[in-house]
């Protein structure tokens, strides 16, 4: 039986790169989905679902409500399933100024995606699949390009760990906090280094075999 994980996050995810790259994007086995399908190997599917600029739960005024992680999740999850894991990575975005959110608001946003996807009916025999939540790693006390759209940024950022990893054991799905591997890129503040998608993906492919097996 092929075992299905889906990636479902922002522009790292989508591999938004840092260094030069055709259409600014990391190639399929730079970004850490990439890197995540090739660490688990035969009998393992990797979907790949992410959205530059995508929230947790909020239309953004500015880019589109189609930003909206909420909005797209549910057909998603239709869409793929039968469905072994789900990783969501997802907050960064959220950090904007024009969303005047707390770190714990942002986590509470995750946490009615991971209600949703439990609800869904997605998994195997139509139940529950696993959850991953990742907690995105901090963004750099300065960025460079965003200064004003992400003021007040980094301090918030410094909270999530906490408070995805509180949020997560309410609910009883796993939790990883991607700053225990990985940094912000120095370049913009926010994204990711190769090397940093290469540690992220290796580290979610050992959770991924501990949760699904």
């Amino acid at each position: 039986m092929t075992r299905t994980v889906l990636c479902y996050g922002d522009s790292n995810t989508w591999g938004a790169a840092t260094v030069p790259r055709p259409d600014d994007r990391y190639a399929i086995d730079e970004r850490w989905p990439g890197v995540l399908r090739v660490e688990l190997g035969a009998g393992w599917l990797v979907l790949e679902e992410g959205l530059n600029g995508r929230t947790t739960v909020s239309d953004d005024p500015v880019e589109g409500p189609e930003k909206n992680g909420r909005r797209y999740l549910a057909p998603c999850l239709q869409t793929h399933r039968p469905l072994d894991l789900v990783i969501i990575k997802l907050g960064t975005n959220d950090l904007k100024a024009r969303f005047s959110k707390s770190a714990w608001e942002v986590a509470a946003g995750v946490g009615a995606l991971v209600d949703l996807t439990l609800a869904a009916g997605a998994g195997r025999d139509g139940g529950a699949p696993g959850v991953l939540v990742v907690a995105p790693a901090p963004t750099q006390a300065t960025l460079p390009f965003h200064t004003e759209m992400f003021a007040g940024a980094y301090e918030k950022s410094m909270e999530f760990a906490n408070r995805y990893r509180a949020m997560t054991e309410e609910r009883g799905v796993d939790f990883f906090d991607a700053g225990s591997v990985i940094e912000s890129s120095r370049y913009d503040g926010f994204h990711l280094d190769p090397d940093a998608h290469v540690a992220l993906g290796q580290a979610l492919a050992a959770e991924a075999k501990r949760i699904v097996g």
